[in-house]
């Protein structure tokens, strides 16, 4: 996979703030994508050596079968520090590395963060899309930022994810009883297909297959 780098990235947050900023007026959060989607990717980081080295996976599954078709690992030095709503510029060039090594082109990646849901509107996924011009979904075990109304214990169950009088995602049930995800456009997609697609990737744990195989691959286990 060719990616083009569109810029240089930050030393300090407030050059990052930048950035964010900038990228967030290119975010599209209509469906921009051809159908039938043939093949979906998760993304995902482990760390080695506290900290300081990034282990980025991609794992690339067949739609609707969800198999894996191709996965790719790469590792670099961690250049930015951990921080809350800052998370793309620690993970993205590492990421970027994985996915440069894959064969096989995904119609939409899943990212382990947020989307929209983001008090900048330009969570990791949205980041990601923008960068490499491919559909991406927010998908976070945890609120960043936002309210929701009480959520139904059914799985597939959701409510709109609010901020600022707006909706910047869902809460959404993908396994009855089960803690529930936050989903939120990241680029290319709406939210009601973006909940459409987590749930199809989602047929039976908590966390879609993608995400769950670049986990294991991220954190070696």
């Amino acid at each position: 996979m060719k990616i083009q780098q569109i810029h240089s990235w930050p030393s300090t947050v407030g050059e990052a703030i930048t950035i964010q900023e900038t990228l967030q007026n290119q975010v599209i959060t209509t469906d921009l994508f051809k159908e039938p989607i043939k093949y979906v990717a998760g993304v995902d980081m482990g760390f080695l050596e506290d900290g300081k080295i990034s282990r980025a996976a991609v794992a690339v599954l067949s739609f609707p079968d969800l198999q894996v078709v191709e996965t790719s690992l790469a590792y670099r030095p961690t250049t930015f520090p951990y921080i809350p709503g800052f998370l793309s510029f620690r993970e993205i060039p590492a990421l970027l590395d994985a996915l440069e090594k894959i064969q096989t082109i995904p119609d939409i990646i899943l990212c382990d963060g947020q989307g929209i849901a983001h008090p900048r509107r330009l969570g990791i996924a949205c980041h990601l899309g923008v960068i490499v011009d491919i559909p991406t979904i927010g998908v976070a075990k945890s609120l960043l930022i936002g309210k929701h109304e009480e959520l139904p214990e059914a799985k597939g169950s959701w409510q709109p994810l609010i901020h600022k009088k707006e909706t910047i995602g869902a809460v959404l049930r993908t396994r009855t009883g089960v803690k529930p995800l936050y989903i939120s456009s990241g680029h290319r997609i709406s939210l009601p297909t973006a909940i459409d697609y987590v749930l199809r990737c989602t047929p039976k744990y908590r966390l879609p297959e993608t995400t769950r195989i670049a986990d294991k691959l991220a954190s070696d286990r």
